[in-house]
Protein backbone atom coordinates (compact mmCIF):
# COMPACT_ATOMS: atom_id res chain seq x y z
CA UNK A 1 0.00 0.00 0.00
CA UNK A 2 1.46 3.33 -1.06
CA UNK A 3 1.92 6.39 1.10
CA UNK A 4 -1.14 8.18 -0.30
CA UNK A 5 -3.40 5.18 0.30
CA UNK A 6 -2.07 4.74 3.83
CA UNK A 7 -2.79 8.36 4.60
CA UNK A 8 -6.25 8.18 3.01
CA UNK A 9 -7.08 5.17 5.19
CA UNK A 10 -5.89 6.98 8.32
CA UNK A 11 -7.86 10.08 7.32
CA UNK A 12 -11.05 8.04 6.85
CA UNK A 13 -10.61 6.33 10.24
CA UNK A 14 -9.92 9.66 11.91
CA UNK A 15 -12.95 11.31 10.32
CA UNK A 16 -15.18 8.47 11.50
CA UNK A 17 -13.76 8.73 15.03
CA UNK A 18 -14.52 12.45 15.14
CA UNK A 19 -17.94 12.17 13.51
CA UNK A 20 -19.09 8.54 13.32
CA UNK A 21 -21.35 7.30 10.56
CA UNK A 22 -24.94 7.80 11.78
CA UNK A 23 -27.78 5.32 11.89
CA UNK A 24 -28.52 1.88 13.30
CA UNK A 25 -27.23 0.11 10.17
CA UNK A 26 -23.75 1.64 10.49
CA UNK A 27 -23.48 1.38 14.27
CA UNK A 28 -21.30 -1.73 14.39
CA UNK A 29 -18.80 -0.84 11.63
CA UNK A 30 -18.60 2.75 12.87
CA UNK A 31 -17.81 1.42 16.33
CA UNK A 32 -15.00 -0.89 15.27
CA UNK A 33 -13.44 1.80 13.08
CA UNK A 34 -13.85 4.60 15.58
CA UNK A 35 -13.15 2.83 18.87
CA UNK A 36 -9.53 1.84 18.23
CA UNK A 37 -8.80 5.03 16.32
CA UNK A 38 -10.03 7.21 19.17
CA UNK A 39 -8.31 5.33 21.97
CA UNK A 40 -5.07 4.80 20.00
CA UNK A 41 -4.95 8.33 18.55
CA UNK A 42 -1.48 9.09 20.05
CA UNK A 43 -0.05 5.96 18.47
CA UNK A 44 -1.62 6.71 15.08
CA UNK A 45 -0.41 10.30 15.29
CA UNK A 46 3.15 9.11 15.92
CA UNK A 47 2.95 6.63 13.04
CA UNK A 48 1.57 9.32 10.71
CA UNK A 49 4.39 11.68 11.63
CA UNK A 50 7.02 8.96 11.23
CA UNK A 51 5.61 7.79 7.90
CA UNK A 52 5.46 11.35 6.58
CA UNK A 53 9.01 12.12 7.74
CA UNK A 54 10.28 8.97 6.02
CA UNK A 55 8.63 10.00 2.77
CA UNK A 56 10.15 13.48 2.95
CA UNK A 57 13.58 12.01 3.69
CA UNK A 58 13.32 10.00 0.49
CA UNK A 59 12.48 13.13 -1.46
CA UNK A 60 8.88 12.11 -2.13
CA UNK A 61 6.76 15.22 -1.91
CA UNK A 62 3.39 14.36 -3.39
CA UNK A 63 1.34 17.43 -2.39
CA UNK A 64 -1.91 15.43 -2.27
CA UNK A 65 -0.47 12.83 0.09
CA UNK A 66 1.16 15.47 2.27
CA UNK A 67 -2.12 17.40 2.50
CA UNK A 68 -3.99 14.27 3.54
CA UNK A 69 -1.27 13.43 6.07
CA UNK A 70 -1.52 16.93 7.52
CA UNK A 71 -5.30 16.71 7.79
CA UNK A 72 -5.02 13.30 9.47
CA UNK A 73 -2.44 14.58 11.93
CA UNK A 74 -4.66 17.54 12.82
CA UNK A 75 -7.65 15.26 13.36
CA UNK A 76 -5.66 12.83 15.49
CA UNK A 77 -4.29 15.69 17.57
CA UNK A 78 -7.88 16.84 18.12
CA UNK A 79 -8.78 13.33 19.32
CA UNK A 80 -5.86 13.37 21.77
CA UNK A 81 -6.95 16.72 23.19
CA UNK A 82 -10.53 15.49 23.42
CA UNK A 83 -9.47 12.33 25.25
CA UNK A 84 -7.46 14.37 27.75
CA UNK A 85 -10.63 16.30 28.64
CA UNK A 86 -12.19 13.14 30.10
CA UNK A 87 -10.55 13.66 33.47
CA UNK A 88 -11.81 17.22 33.83
CA UNK A 89 -15.30 16.23 32.64
CA UNK A 90 -15.52 13.38 35.15
CA UNK A 91 -14.17 15.56 37.97
CA UNK A 92 -16.68 18.31 37.17
CA UNK A 93 -19.48 15.72 37.22
CA UNK A 94 -18.38 14.46 40.64
CA UNK A 95 -18.10 17.94 42.09
CA UNK A 96 -21.45 19.03 40.64
CA UNK A 97 -23.39 16.02 41.94
CA UNK A 98 -21.62 15.46 45.25
CA UNK A 99 -20.38 18.97 46.02
CA UNK A 100 -16.75 20.14 45.85
CA UNK A 101 -16.33 19.07 49.46
CA UNK A 102 -16.58 15.42 48.41
CA UNK A 103 -12.77 15.48 48.16
CA UNK A 104 -12.63 15.98 51.94
CA UNK A 105 -13.92 12.42 52.34
CA UNK A 106 -11.00 10.92 50.40
CA UNK A 107 -8.15 9.24 52.25
CA UNK A 108 -5.61 11.25 50.26
CA UNK A 109 -5.98 14.30 48.09
CA UNK A 110 -5.13 14.01 44.40
CA UNK A 111 -1.92 15.71 43.31
CA UNK A 112 -1.17 17.06 39.81
CA UNK A 113 0.98 13.97 39.28
CA UNK A 114 -1.98 11.73 40.14
CA UNK A 115 -4.16 13.50 37.59
CA UNK A 116 -1.52 13.59 34.84
CA UNK A 117 -1.62 11.13 31.94
CA UNK A 118 0.67 8.14 32.71
CA UNK A 119 2.30 7.92 29.31
CA UNK A 120 4.61 4.95 29.91
CA UNK A 121 1.91 2.28 30.39
CA UNK A 122 0.15 3.61 27.29
CA UNK A 123 3.08 2.77 25.02
CA UNK A 124 1.84 -0.84 24.93
CA UNK A 125 -1.77 -0.63 26.11
CA UNK A 126 -2.55 -4.27 25.34
CA UNK A 127 -0.01 -5.59 27.83
CA UNK A 128 -2.52 -5.89 30.63
CA UNK A 129 -1.50 -9.09 32.39
CA UNK A 130 1.69 -7.86 34.01
CA UNK A 131 0.87 -4.22 34.62
CA UNK A 132 0.73 -3.45 38.35
CA UNK A 133 1.03 -7.18 39.11
CA UNK A 134 3.20 -6.34 42.13
CA UNK A 135 0.25 -4.57 43.72
CA UNK A 136 -2.34 -7.35 43.60
CA UNK A 137 -2.90 -11.08 43.40
CA UNK A 138 -5.63 -12.98 41.55
CA UNK A 139 -7.52 -16.09 42.61
CA UNK A 140 -9.01 -17.58 39.46
CA UNK A 141 -11.91 -19.83 38.49
CA UNK A 142 -13.87 -20.00 41.73
CA UNK A 143 -17.33 -21.52 41.27
CA UNK A 144 -20.24 -19.39 42.46
CA UNK A 145 -23.00 -21.58 40.98
CA UNK A 146 -23.35 -24.90 39.17
CA UNK A 147 -23.24 -23.66 35.56
CA UNK A 148 -19.75 -24.89 34.76
CA UNK A 149 -17.35 -22.42 33.15
CA UNK A 150 -20.12 -19.81 32.94
CA UNK A 151 -20.46 -19.91 36.72
CA UNK A 152 -16.87 -19.05 37.58
CA UNK A 153 -15.39 -15.87 39.05
CA UNK A 154 -11.97 -14.36 39.72
CA UNK A 155 -11.03 -12.43 42.86
CA UNK A 156 -8.47 -9.61 42.69
CA UNK A 157 -7.11 -8.55 46.07
CA UNK A 158 -4.27 -6.38 47.40
CA UNK A 159 -0.92 -8.16 47.51
CA UNK A 160 -0.13 -6.54 50.85
CA UNK A 161 -3.28 -7.77 52.57
CA UNK A 162 -6.39 -5.94 53.76
CA UNK A 163 -7.23 -4.07 56.97
CA UNK A 164 -9.08 -5.69 59.84
CA UNK A 165 -12.75 -5.91 59.00
CA UNK A 166 -12.09 -6.40 55.31
CA UNK A 167 -11.77 -4.28 52.20
CA UNK A 168 -14.63 -2.78 50.16
CA UNK A 169 -15.77 -5.00 47.30
CA UNK A 170 -16.37 -4.20 43.62
CA UNK A 171 -18.23 -6.65 41.36
CA UNK A 172 -17.29 -6.33 37.66
CA UNK A 173 -19.85 -7.61 35.13
CA UNK A 174 -18.44 -8.04 31.60
CA UNK A 175 -20.24 -7.00 28.44
CA UNK A 176 -20.51 -8.65 25.05
CA UNK A 177 -24.11 -8.14 23.89
CA UNK A 178 -25.28 -10.88 26.30
CA UNK A 179 -23.95 -13.47 23.80
CA UNK A 180 -20.16 -13.37 24.32
CA UNK A 181 -17.75 -12.14 26.98
CA UNK A 182 -15.53 -13.50 29.72
CA UNK A 183 -14.38 -12.33 33.12
CA UNK A 184 -10.70 -11.94 32.14
CA UNK A 185 -11.12 -9.60 29.15
CA UNK A 186 -12.96 -6.54 30.49
CA UNK A 187 -12.64 -4.13 33.36
CA UNK A 188 -8.98 -5.06 33.87
CA UNK A 189 -7.55 -1.52 34.12
CA UNK A 190 -10.11 -0.62 36.80
CA UNK A 191 -9.83 -3.86 38.79
CA UNK A 192 -6.03 -3.91 38.71
CA UNK A 193 -5.88 -0.29 39.82
CA UNK A 194 -8.40 -0.69 42.64
CA UNK A 195 -6.95 -3.98 43.88
CA UNK A 196 -3.53 -2.34 44.13
CA UNK A 197 -5.22 0.47 46.11
CA UNK A 198 -6.84 -1.75 48.73
CA UNK A 199 -10.08 -3.01 47.17
CA UNK A 200 -11.21 -6.58 46.58
CA UNK A 201 -12.61 -6.95 43.06
CA UNK A 202 -14.68 -9.83 41.72
CA UNK A 203 -15.03 -10.52 37.97
CA UNK A 204 -17.63 -13.03 36.81
CA UNK A 205 -18.71 -15.13 33.88
CA UNK A 206 -22.43 -15.62 33.39
CA UNK A 207 -24.65 -17.66 31.10
CA UNK A 208 -25.01 -16.37 27.56
CA UNK A 209 -27.86 -16.02 25.09
CA UNK A 210 -29.27 -17.43 22.90
CA UNK A 211 -28.51 -20.77 24.56
CA UNK A 212 -29.69 -19.33 27.88
CA UNK A 213 -32.16 -16.52 27.16
CA UNK A 214 -32.62 -13.56 29.47
CA UNK A 215 -33.18 -13.41 32.48
CA UNK A 216 -30.50 -16.10 32.99
CA UNK A 217 -27.84 -13.37 32.87
CA UNK A 218 -29.26 -11.16 35.63
CA UNK A 219 -30.05 -14.24 37.73
CA UNK A 220 -26.36 -15.15 37.58
CA UNK A 221 -25.31 -11.62 38.52
CA UNK A 222 -27.60 -11.76 41.53
CA UNK A 223 -26.24 -15.16 42.48
CA UNK A 224 -22.73 -13.68 42.33
CA UNK A 225 -23.82 -10.92 44.71
CA UNK A 226 -25.25 -13.54 47.05
CA UNK A 227 -21.96 -15.48 46.84
CA UNK A 228 -20.04 -12.32 47.73
CA UNK A 229 -22.25 -11.71 50.76
CA UNK A 230 -21.61 -15.24 51.97
CA UNK A 231 -18.00 -15.94 50.99
CA UNK A 232 -16.01 -12.78 50.25
CA UNK A 233 -14.80 -12.44 53.84
CA UNK A 234 -12.69 -15.55 53.17
CA UNK A 235 -10.90 -13.56 50.45
CA UNK A 236 -10.38 -10.36 52.42
CA UNK A 237 -13.54 -8.48 51.44
CA UNK A 238 -16.16 -6.80 53.60
CA UNK A 239 -19.44 -8.60 52.77
CA UNK A 240 -21.50 -5.67 54.02
CA UNK A 241 -20.28 -3.35 51.25
CA UNK A 242 -20.63 -4.26 47.57
CA UNK A 243 -20.37 -1.88 44.63
CA UNK A 244 -21.15 -3.07 41.10
CA UNK A 245 -19.88 -1.97 37.70
CA UNK A 246 -19.90 -3.13 34.08
CA UNK A 247 -19.95 -1.91 30.50
CA UNK A 248 -22.41 -2.35 27.61
CA UNK A 249 -24.41 -5.52 28.37
CA UNK A 250 -22.53 -5.51 31.67
CA UNK A 251 -23.69 -1.94 32.21
CA UNK A 252 -27.27 -3.06 31.65
CA UNK A 253 -26.91 -5.98 34.07
CA UNK A 254 -25.11 -3.77 36.58
CA UNK A 255 -27.91 -1.18 36.58
CA UNK A 256 -30.70 -3.76 36.51
CA UNK A 257 -29.29 -5.79 39.39
CA UNK A 258 -28.79 -2.61 41.43
CA UNK A 259 -32.40 -1.56 40.86
CA UNK A 260 -34.04 -4.94 41.54
CA UNK A 261 -32.53 -6.10 44.83
CA UNK A 262 -34.69 -8.76 46.43
CA UNK A 263 -36.73 -9.50 43.29
CA UNK A 264 -37.60 -13.09 44.21
CA UNK A 265 -38.60 -14.00 40.65
CA UNK A 266 -34.96 -13.50 39.63
CA UNK A 267 -33.53 -15.36 42.64
CA UNK A 268 -34.64 -18.98 42.08
CA UNK A 269 -33.33 -21.18 44.83
CA UNK A 270 -31.85 -18.24 46.74
CA UNK A 271 -34.97 -16.13 47.19
CA UNK A 272 -34.03 -14.88 50.65
CA UNK A 273 -30.43 -13.95 49.83
CA UNK A 274 -29.31 -10.33 50.16
CA UNK A 275 -28.64 -9.15 46.58
CA UNK A 276 -28.55 -5.44 47.30
CA UNK A 277 -25.57 -3.27 46.38
CA UNK A 278 -24.41 -0.03 47.91
CA UNK A 279 -23.72 1.77 44.63
CA UNK A 280 -23.61 1.15 40.87
CA UNK A 281 -21.19 2.43 38.21
CA UNK A 282 -22.55 1.40 34.78
CA UNK A 283 -20.65 2.29 31.60
CA UNK A 284 -22.32 2.80 28.19
CA UNK A 285 -25.15 0.43 29.10
CA UNK A 286 -28.41 -0.48 27.41
CA UNK A 287 -31.12 0.80 29.72
CA UNK A 288 -34.25 0.49 27.59
CA UNK A 289 -35.18 -3.01 26.40
CA UNK A 290 -38.81 -2.06 25.88
CA UNK A 291 -38.45 1.06 23.75
CA UNK A 292 -40.13 2.97 26.56
CA UNK A 293 -38.03 6.07 25.91
CA UNK A 294 -39.47 6.38 22.41
CA UNK A 295 -35.98 6.37 20.92
CA UNK A 296 -35.98 4.84 17.46
CA UNK A 297 -32.57 3.27 18.09
CA UNK A 298 -33.94 1.50 21.19
CA UNK A 299 -36.92 0.18 19.27
CA UNK A 300 -34.70 -1.14 16.47
CA UNK A 301 -32.40 -2.86 18.97
CA UNK A 302 -35.45 -4.38 20.69
CA UNK A 303 -37.00 -5.75 17.51
CA UNK A 304 -33.91 -6.76 15.53
CA UNK A 305 -31.62 -8.11 18.25
CA UNK A 306 -32.98 -8.27 21.80
CA UNK A 307 -36.22 -10.04 20.90
CA UNK A 308 -34.88 -12.77 18.58
CA UNK A 309 -31.49 -13.32 20.25
CA UNK A 310 -31.42 -12.26 23.91
CA UNK A 311 -34.95 -12.73 25.26
CA UNK A 312 -36.18 -15.13 22.53
CA UNK A 313 -39.60 -13.54 22.84
CA UNK A 314 -41.76 -11.23 20.75
CA UNK A 315 -42.38 -7.72 21.99
CA UNK A 316 -45.97 -7.73 20.75
CA UNK A 317 -46.74 -10.95 22.64
CA UNK A 318 -44.85 -10.45 25.93
CA UNK A 319 -44.12 -6.74 26.43
CA UNK A 320 -43.92 -7.21 30.19
CA UNK A 321 -40.71 -9.27 29.80
CA UNK A 322 -39.02 -6.39 27.99
CA UNK A 323 -40.32 -3.87 30.50
CA UNK A 324 -39.04 -5.93 33.43
CA UNK A 325 -35.59 -6.01 31.80
CA UNK A 326 -35.45 -2.21 31.32
CA UNK A 327 -33.57 -0.32 34.07
CA UNK A 328 -35.35 2.92 33.09
CA UNK A 329 -38.61 1.28 34.18
CA UNK A 330 -37.32 -0.27 37.43
CA UNK A 331 -36.29 2.89 39.27
CA UNK A 332 -37.73 3.54 42.72
CA UNK A 333 -37.01 5.95 45.54
CA UNK A 334 -34.85 3.24 47.12
CA UNK A 335 -32.41 3.00 44.20
CA UNK A 336 -28.78 2.98 45.36
CA UNK A 337 -26.27 5.69 44.48
CA UNK A 338 -25.28 5.76 40.79
CA UNK A 339 -22.30 7.00 38.80
CA UNK A 340 -23.24 6.70 35.11
CA UNK A 341 -20.68 7.13 32.31
CA UNK A 342 -21.34 7.30 28.57
CA UNK A 343 -19.61 8.67 25.49
CA UNK A 344 -21.10 11.21 23.11
CA UNK A 345 -19.78 9.32 20.06
CA UNK A 346 -21.19 5.90 21.03
CA UNK A 347 -22.69 4.30 17.91
CA UNK A 348 -23.57 0.96 19.55
CA UNK A 349 -25.75 2.39 22.33
CA UNK A 350 -26.81 5.98 21.88
CA UNK A 351 -26.02 8.42 24.67
CA UNK A 352 -29.71 9.31 24.88
CA UNK A 353 -30.37 6.10 26.83
CA UNK A 354 -27.92 7.17 29.53
CA UNK A 355 -29.39 10.66 29.63
CA UNK A 356 -32.87 9.22 30.16
CA UNK A 357 -31.72 6.82 32.88
CA UNK A 358 -30.04 9.69 34.71
CA UNK A 359 -33.06 11.96 34.33
CA UNK A 360 -35.38 9.35 35.80
CA UNK A 361 -32.97 8.47 38.60
CA UNK A 362 -32.72 12.12 39.59
CA UNK A 363 -36.50 12.47 39.48
CA UNK A 364 -37.29 9.37 41.54
CA UNK A 365 -34.31 8.26 43.62
CA UNK A 366 -33.44 9.63 47.05
CA UNK A 367 -29.77 8.87 46.45
CA UNK A 368 -26.99 10.70 44.66
CA UNK A 369 -26.68 10.43 40.87
CA UNK A 370 -23.43 11.38 39.13
CA UNK A 371 -23.36 11.54 35.34
CA UNK A 372 -20.23 11.99 33.24
CA UNK A 373 -20.85 12.38 29.51
CA UNK A 374 -17.45 11.97 27.88
CA UNK A 375 -16.88 14.03 24.73
CA UNK A 376 -15.90 11.96 21.70
CA UNK A 377 -15.87 8.63 23.54
CA UNK A 378 -17.01 5.57 21.60
CA UNK A 379 -18.42 2.37 23.04
CA UNK A 380 -15.96 0.25 25.07
CA UNK A 381 -13.60 3.16 25.73
CA UNK A 382 -12.29 1.51 28.92
CA UNK A 383 -11.30 -1.96 27.64
CA UNK A 384 -7.56 -1.24 27.63
CA UNK A 385 -5.39 1.56 29.06
CA UNK A 386 -5.66 4.78 27.05
CA UNK A 387 -5.55 8.49 27.79
CA UNK A 388 -9.29 8.50 28.34
CA UNK A 389 -9.63 5.23 30.23
CA UNK A 390 -6.84 5.95 32.71
CA UNK A 391 -8.50 9.22 33.68
CA UNK A 392 -11.90 7.54 33.95
CA UNK A 393 -10.40 4.81 36.16
CA UNK A 394 -9.02 7.44 38.52
CA UNK A 395 -12.35 9.28 38.61
CA UNK A 396 -14.15 6.04 39.48
CA UNK A 397 -11.55 5.39 42.16
CA UNK A 398 -12.25 8.79 43.72
CA UNK A 399 -15.98 8.18 43.57
CA UNK A 400 -15.76 4.72 45.11
CA UNK A 401 -13.44 5.85 47.89
CA UNK A 402 -15.78 8.75 48.60
CA UNK A 403 -18.74 6.38 48.70
CA UNK A 404 -16.97 3.81 50.88
CA UNK A 405 -15.84 6.43 53.38
CA UNK A 406 -19.20 8.22 53.59
CA UNK A 407 -21.00 4.87 53.89
CA UNK A 408 -18.77 3.88 56.82
CA UNK A 409 -19.23 7.30 58.40
CA UNK A 410 -22.99 6.84 58.09
CA UNK A 411 -22.77 3.52 59.90
CA UNK A 412 -20.72 5.10 62.66
CA UNK A 413 -23.27 7.89 62.96
CA UNK A 414 -26.15 5.40 63.13
CA UNK A 415 -24.36 3.45 65.86
CA UNK A 416 -23.87 6.60 67.89
CA UNK A 417 -27.51 7.59 67.51
CA UNK A 418 -28.88 4.14 68.38
CA UNK A 419 -26.47 3.61 71.25
CA UNK A 420 -26.00 7.02 72.91
CA UNK A 421 -23.39 7.54 75.58
CA UNK A 422 -24.55 7.38 79.23
CA UNK A 423 -26.03 10.68 80.26
CA UNK A 424 -26.74 11.80 76.71
CA UNK A 425 -30.08 13.35 75.95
Amino acid sequence: MGFLRRRLLTAALTANAIRPLPGFRFGLPAFFAGWLTGELAPHLLALTAADTAAQLARGRRDPRALAVAGASAAGLAFLVVQARRAGAVAEDALAEALGPEYRDQLDTQSTPADLAVPWRPLLNPFRLTEQARAGFVVERDIAYNDHGSRGLLDVYRPAGGVPEGGAPVLLQVPGGAWVVGTKDRQGLPLMQHLASRGWVCVAINYRLAPRDPFPAQVIDVKQAIAWIREHIADHGGDPSYVAITGGSAGGHLCALAALTAGDRSWQPGFEDADTSVQCAVPHYGVYDFAGATGLRSAELMRDRFLAPTVLRKRWAEEPEAFEAASPVLRITADAPDFFVLHGTADTMVGVDQARELVRRLRDQSRRSVVYAELPGAQHAFDIFPSIRSTQVVRAIERYLHWHWNTWRAGLDHDDQVSDPQPGAG
